[in-house]
């Protein structure tokens, strides 16, 4: 975890916002949060907590972070539910559902879920909730997208939500009918992580050399778990598009994920299709690979997120912060965060894409106009003292139920 305090932060966010979280906490500091996953890297909700759990504490809030323990049965059956909830047509066996329940009876008996509020992230922990003592609050936070479910993989999943105290979306479409409340919080990137902070050029230059990548021609890159949902396929394919009019370079960079086991697959078909073109560069890098990463969206030329199916992509926000203008598909967060033509492009297809970054790599000058735009969007809207702050304020509101005004 992270070793900042929330005090590091005031150069990018101000005074006024700091202050604003201090007297948020102040009300808080005789409650304990616990927030609960599926694996402690690789993905978003991951390197999320990674760094939002250390800021709790630091506004003296106890905050504890547990991981759920699953068989590779376990994760294969979870990873087709998340792929199911984000609407692909799967069915599950009898087999399927009793490893589900299974693994997270045995979580609920090795995990310390003692805390007043417990913040349970995504599908994978969901029947923890059966485990819930009365004077609790449980709160299911969902970082995937549900705007289109496979409707009976929700019907089962719905059974465990509707028991906690509240739910969190990211976005307004992925809400569903629910008898309990509901709250839009969008996700967030620490500006002082390895993944965001200023890099010295010699550093950037350096790790490409080390990746065996030359900066002899334009970079084109895109950042992510080897995932169908990601279209890293397609992604290869905007650049045999693009690589007819202007001669540049491919990176393809992700790792892998414990929760993810269908990776392999999927990275297997990549290499495949990249096998014979020298400037296409696949690269799987180890988890802690953020300063790597870094490096490579600060190198690059455009950045892509070509994805067809997207809780939100901090992938898109990262590569704003470091001012650059994505190209990213027209799904999920994706779309909250690039403004069409002012910070970004956002796009349906192949060809859209490949079009969009012939267009950006002609105008330099165009490049970096959004480029600044897209970094003040990502700064006043998606920095992690933000989310902390809608956390801080969710907390507020289940524990004055039906108060208009909550004084502090």
């Amino acid at each position: 975890m992270n070793g900042h305090s929330i005090e590091d932060y005031e150069p990018y966010v101000g005074r006024q916002q700091l202050t604003q979280l201090f007297r948020l906490a102040e009300g808080l500091r005789h409650l304990h949060f616990l927030h609960v996953n599926s694996t402690r890297t690789g993905g978003g909700v991951a390197e999320i907590l990674t760094q939002i759990v250390p800021l709790f504490n630091s506004l003296g809030l106890e905050t504890r972070w547990e991981v759920i323990e699953g068989t590779a049965e376990f994760f294969d059956v979870t990873k087709r539910m998340h792929n199911a909830l984000q609407g692909q047509r799967l069915a599950f066996s009898e087999k399927d559902i009793a490893s589900y329940r299974m693994t997270n009876t045995y979580n609920r008996k090795l995990l310390n879920l003692e805390a007043e509020v417990v913040i349970i992230h995504d599908p994978q922990p969901a029947a923890l909730i059966e485990g819930r003592r009365a004077e609790q609050v449980w709160v299911w936070r969902c970082h995937i997208d549900l705007s289109h479910p496979e409707r009976r993989t929700w019907g089962f999943l719905r059974h465990y939500v509707v028991s906690f105290d509240a739910s969190i979306f990211s976005l307004p479409s992925f809400v569903q009918r629910l008898p309990i409340p509901q709250f839009m919080i969008p996700p967030s990137i620490d500006p002082l992580s390895d993944k965001n902070i200023e890099l010295d050029p010699a550093e950037i230059e350096e790790t490409l050399y080390g990746l065996g990548v030359p900066r002899d021609k334009p970079l084109l890159l895109q950042v992510s778990r080897f995932d169908r949902f990601k279209d890293p396929l397609g992604v290869i394919r905007v650049y045999q598009m693009v690589r007819k009019n202007i001669d540049c370079r491919l990176i393809l960079a992700g790792g892998p994920a414990t929760d993810d086991p269908e990776g392999e697959a999927v990275l297997a078909e990549v290499l495949e299709l990249a096998a014979n073109d020298p400037d296409i560069h696949v690269l799987l890098l180890p988890p802690e690979s953020n300063r790597i990463i870094n490096a490579l969206q600060r190198a690059a030329d455009i950045i892509l997120q070509k994805s067809v199916k997207e809780g939100f992509g901090l992938t898109v926000a990262e590569a704003m912060w470091k001012g650059k203008p994505v190209v990213g598909g027209a799904a999920g967060g994706i779309a909250l965060q690039i403004r069409d033509g002012h910070n970004g492009f956002l796009i349906h297809s192949v060809e859209g894409a490949a079009y969009r970054v012939r267009y950006l790599l002609h105008r330099p000058e165009l490049r970096r106009r959004m480029g600044e735009l897209a970094r003040e969007h990502a700064r006043q809207n998606f920095l992690l003292t933000r989310n902390l702050r809608d956390y801080l304020t969710l907390t507020y509101a289940l524990l004055n139920p039906g108060a208009d005004v909550v004084h502090l």
